[in-house]
């Protein structure tokens, strides 16, 4: 199994991308740290993965709720190689000036100091243990090549993005490799907030048209990035923006 042996944590593991990157990981041999604001959702998940998931209940903006996320996974595991900084969320798509403070905050808050609050956390115990480590940070083609209706959004996901690239230059030299996977707009629960419309046929149609292989991302497309990016046959990757976006950036 390509995961066999390690320990790994998936923020925002409930439902989404998160879902599709545990049971991934689960399915390759992976012990996992479930970590959602969703306690039953979590709960759900880590019971139908076996004794080697475990579910915690954490708002990755708090600094403590994150540390408890690492402690879980070293005092229950006994260490910690991967981390993925999957939790994120959006504001509606619409004019810039119509999204007040609050959601702005909260954007910012969600998907980009999460990363500063988990590598405060992680990085000193994978620098202690000595044997390097992956830290995946899903970033998004909204930060690439973004589109109009969700300008705060967009410059959150290129904080992600250029964070991740240099995370991977300051951590190289402990063996911590640090990526970032972008998709595109995917089937979430966020989709509807995306479009800034509701989440019909015809207005999914009208997003598809600008992705050349013709559907949105789906979870097992960003787990499957995860995972390659969490084994040791990329132990030589580190520093990109893995776009999952059916040639949207091309």
């Amino acid at each position: 199994m390509r995961l066999a042996g390690k320990i790994a944590i998936v923020t925002g593991a409930a439902r989404g991308f998160g879902e599709g990157i545990a049971r991934a990981f689960a399915r390759e041999g992976a012990r996992l740290v479930l970590a959602d604001l969703d306690a039953a959702g979590a709960a759900k998940l880590a019971g139908e993965l076996g004794p080697a998931a475990i579910p915690v209940v954490a708002d990755v903006r708090s600094g403590e709720d994150v540390e408890a996320i690492v402690a879980a996974a070293t005092r229950g595991f006994g260490g910690l190689d991967i981390v993925v900084n999957n939790a994120g969320t959006t504001h509606r798509n619409r004019p810039m000036l119509e999204v007040d403070e609050a959601s702005f905050d909260r954007v910012y808050e969600v998907n980009v100091k999460s990363l500063y609050w988990m590598a405060r956390a992680a990085v000193p115990v994978l620098r202690a243990q000595g044997r390097g480590g992956s830290i995946i940070n899903i970033g998004s083609t909204a930060g690439i090549r973004p589109r109009p209706g969700l300008v705060w959004y967009n410059g959150s996901k290129a904080a992600v993005n250029v964070m991740s690239m240099c995370m991977a230059t300051e951590l190289a030299e402990d063996n911590i490799r640090v990526n970032s996977v972008c998709p595109v707009i995917g089937e979430t629960g966020l989709v509807a907030d995306f479009m800034g419309m509701p989440n019909t046929e015809e207005n999914r149609r009208k997003f598809i048209a600008g992705i050349p292989l013709g559907r949105m991302s789906t979870p097992a497309d960003v787990a499957n990035a995860c995972l390659w990016l969490a084994e040791d046959a990329s132990s030589f990757i580190t520093g990109i923006l893995l776009p999952v976006d059916g040639g949207r950036c091309a």
